[in-house]
């Protein structure tokens, strides 16, 4: 294999994303070896479709009280397409109606009106709209949307509010999906692409703040009857609608629920996957036991965030975020989209001060930002894993680890690979010790199917492969071409 190029990013030091020769990563033996890296070209899993984050009312209300050139900045910095400045997300998840991160509750229909002719985006474009446009603007036009609810109107709901849970009443499901599509009108009007909807955010919590409940069976069949027909009628045919959009725990089971709800109808073809949270834990083998049974549908990774406020200048939460990308992806994830993109330094704001924690923090009163941990650690994957990239096989086979407590490399170094559209491979490895990690990369070289060799290992003089290092608490993208 030949590698270009490292990239890395790594605690206590000024590297963020810095490009690094090879030789500058490579320890000169294999004393100390951690682990073994081996990919394997013929070895391949899904598609990937892309990084992205929320844009919520609060990011559009922080941003607009930002001087005009720092505002502009940020939104580049996550939505440019160009990995020498910026994230380059793809894709971005907002909300219909209010949610937590709102400034209050609010509704595009806030009183009864069955023929939507009251509809209103007024209060979407005082702060979201025109976010939503300048992102996209800055992708290059290439940004796609997941459109969520937090909750219906209140008139339309079983306890009449649009906080503390309640369900849908069954009277307005269809007007409920006519409410979709008009919501996505709405946005083609404004020049933006939706490309996917969840029926609920969260759908099995009562929440103090914007939350609505459905069964996994009432998501299947509200899929196969109202909202995959309304969008096909109107044109939205090619929308996927995503059921669950809640913790990892419970994704293989309401997915099957959903399902078979909608098989029962003969709607199983209008459910195009599974989103998910990570707020119970780990529980990735509920993602691969998911992506397994169903192949065909997408299984996207729809918030995550470190809770309770801001954590400015901490490490770990980069550090987390590279943990569960990397076992997301490893697990079958097809689309990773953090929670928001900024937030104030007390993290909201929050209409229920359910404060949050996000890659960049605004200063409103001095007018600069910060760019967190958590922003470097994601770059290493939006910025190198293409859309369209192939996951193919990445195995880590562990050695004794002296700088581990227990001796064993347990989750303290995880790796992953993409074979990008342009036959390059972006190999990203994470390394949670204080010490430097040191890995030889390696490389299956048998003939595939086709009978084209595979990368083959530079070997150095003892026949080892690429021998290199990754240092205390940081993060490696390396960059293989063929």
């Amino acid at each position: 294999m030949t590698i270009q190029t490292i990239v890395e990013t790594a605690k206590d030091t000024d590297r963020r994303i810095a490009k690094l020769a090879v030789d500058e990563r490579t320890p000169g033996g294999a004393r100390n070896l951690s682990c073994i890296i081996t990919l394997d070209q013929s070895k391949t899993f899904q598609t990937f479709s892309g990084f992205g984050c929320a844009l919520t009312e609060s990011s559009g209300y922080v941003l607009s009280r930002l001087p005009s050139p720092v505002r502009q900045n940020v939104i580049e910095s996550c939505f440019l397409p160009d990995p020498e400045r910026s994230n380059c997300y793809v894709q971005a998840r907002t909300h219909m109606n209010s949610c937590d991160f709102s400034l209050d509750n609010w509704a595009c229909l806030p009183s009864p009106d069955k023929t939507l002719r009251s509809f209103s985006m007024e209060r979407t474009d005082m702060y979201l709209t025109p976010l939503l446009q300048e992102a996209s603007f800055a992708s290059g036009g290439t940004l796609k949307l997941l459109i969520s609810p937090w909750s219906p109107p209140a008139w339309m709901k079983s306890n009449a509010d649009m906080n503390n849970g309640g369900f849908l009443q069954p009277e307005y499901r269809e007007l409920w999906a006519d409410y979709f599509v008009r919501f996505i009108t709405e946005l083609k009007k404004r020049g933006l692409s939706v490309s996917l909807v969840s029926i609920q955010n969260e759908p099995a919590a009562v929440q103090t703040w914007d939350s609505c409940i459905w069964s996994g069976a009432e998501e299947g069949s509200f899929a196969a009857s109202c909202l995959g027909p309304a969008l096909k009628k109107a044109g939205y045919g090619d929308i996927r609608i995503l059921v669950w959009d809640h913790n990892r725990d419970l994704l293989f089971s309401r997915m099957s629920e959903s399902m078979h709800a909608a098989e029962e109808l003969n709607g199983g073809g209008y459910i195009g996957g599974a989103a998910y949270h990570w707020y119970s834990g780990d529980q990735y083998e509920n993602v691969a036991k998911t992506a397994e049974k169903w192949p065909d549908k997408l299984l996207v990774f729809s918030e995550g965030c470190i809770e309770a406020g801001t954590r400015p200048g901490a490490w770990y939460t980069g550090e987390r975020y590279a943990h569960n990308i990397i076992n997301d992806l490893n697990s079958g994830c097809n689309m990773w989209i953090d929670w928001n993109m900024v937030l104030d330094m007390q993290g909201g704001p929050n209409h229920v001060g359910n404060y949050c924690d996000a890659p960049v923090i605004a200063d409103e009163k001095s007018g600069t930002v910060q760019y967190e941990s958590s922003y470097w650690y994601i770059g290493h994957f939006s910025r190198f894993i293409k859309p369209g990239a192939v996951r193919i096989a990445c195995t880590m086979q562990p050695l004794m680890t002296p700088a581990t407590v227990d001796g064993r490399m347990g989750n303290t170094m995880e790796s992953t690979a993409f074979r990008n559209p342009d036959g390059s491979t972006a190999l990203v490895v994470s390394n949670r010790t204080e010490a430097d990690m040191v890995y030889e990369l390696a490389a299956d070289t048998n003939a595939d199917a086709a009978g084209e060799k595979r990368y083959t290992a530079k070997a150095d003089d003892s026949g080892r492969g690429t021998i290199l290092y990754c240092p205390p608490r940081s993060i490696q993208t390396v960059i293989i071409r063929p």
